[in-house]
């Protein structure tokens, strides 16, 4: 098997601040920041001229990481609404497993999260959630019962 481990998801935004924010308050750890540039980040993008920030998040178990990237050159596009439905094609949410649903949707909700739906029962094994959050960013919540 040549796969060894996933090593991170990458979310483009628009307020780096603000991403870095809500997902801190979910739980999550700011790794380091930085700002790339230059030749060997065009060649690997298959663009040009990029100048971007990155944030690097990670989970409490340090299994996990997010990076968050704002491109100042050449700018972000969007190609679907910030409120795309959950069963747009693509990449769709990111599931984090959490101790308490209700009070991690009541502080991400400072930061402008909304739920999607609602907060419902599985069986007996969980409470699940999707929320959205700044950029339109859609994260599942679960909270297991057991």
């Amino acid at each position: 098997m040549t796969l060894k481990r996933m090593d991170n998801v990458s979310i483009v935004v628009e307020d780096l601040a603000a991403a870095i924010a809500f997902f801190t308050e979910l739980g999550m750890e700011l790794e380091g920041k930085t700002t790339v540039e230059g030749h060997w980040v065009d060649r690997i993008v298959g663009l040009e001229n990029v100048r971007s920030d990155i944030a690097m998040m990670r989970t409490p178990d340090r299994h996990n990481r997010l990076e968050l990237t704002r491109f100042h050159t050449p700018p972000a596009t969007r190609l679907e609404p910030k409120d795309a439905p959950v069963n747009t094609l693509g990449i769709r949410r990111i599931m984090f497993a959490v101790e308490d649903i209700d009070d991690v949707v009541a502080r991400l909700r400072t930061h402008g999260a909304e739920l999607i739906g609602e907060v419902v029962r599985y069986e007996d094994l969980y409470r699940l959630c999707y929320i959205r959050g700044p950029e339109g960013i859609m994260v599942a919540l679960a909270e297991e019962l057991r």
